[in-house]
């Protein structure tokens, strides 16, 4: 990689990841963009191998999620991350994480999801014993992230966020207030 185009350069190869989504590599760079959302990048140096997800609330707790909503959640994000690492030849004892995102983007003292975010990241790779080396959490703007896997590099830009950014953060929030449960017919 040419060192003077830097993260720009990474940025233009990397592979992109929305919410839910996830990724392990060991040679192309991974990104994502996060508002309330957090990506945690995990690395093992002696492979080096990398992965990143991404995730929209911090767990499926007891609440009646559908299939689409469990992938977004924290618990199964970081379990699916760690697992297709091991799968991949790391070893947990070797992971280090860097953690980004958890903006607070909604004006909501009630739901506090980048809070909440962020504290779960912090929580649950302390119970697994994986060092966070470095993170970047809270504030009120959106965030780029970039993670190279040859060298366990990330890179977070912050963006400002206007009141167009926030519009899907804003729905979404609005769906999570009044959940229904849903009927579930099982054809035999």
């Amino acid at each position: 990689m040419d060192i003077q185009h830097g993260a720009k350069g990474i940025e233009r190869a990397a592979l992109n990841i929305n919410p839910g989504g996830w990724a392990v590599e060991d040679t192309k760079p991974i990104s994502t963009l996060l508002g309330s959302c957090v990506a945690v990048c995990l690395y093992d140096p002696k492979i080096r191998l990398a992965g990143m997800n991404h995730f929209l609330l911090p767990s499926r707790g007891h609440n009646n999620f559908d299939d689409t909503d469990v992938v977004l959640a924290g618990d199964f994000a970081m379990e699916v991350l760690v697992n297709a690492m091991i799968n991949k030849g790391a070893q947990k004892g070797r992971l280090i994480a860097k953690a980004f995102g958890g903006s607070n983007i909604v004006d909501s003292i009630r739901m506090a999801i980048g809070e909440r975010n962020s504290e779960f990241a912090r929580d649950w790779l302390e119970r697994e014993n994986i060092p966070l080396v470095a993170s970047d959490f809270g504030g009120s703007w959106a965030r780029k992230v970039l993670c190279h896997p040859c060298t366990g590099d990330a890179w977070c830009r912050r963006t400002p966020i206007s009141s167009v950014d926030t519009r899907a953060e804003q729905e979404y929030q609005q769906s999570l207030s009044v959940l229904t449960p849903r009927k579930i017919e099982l054809f035999l």
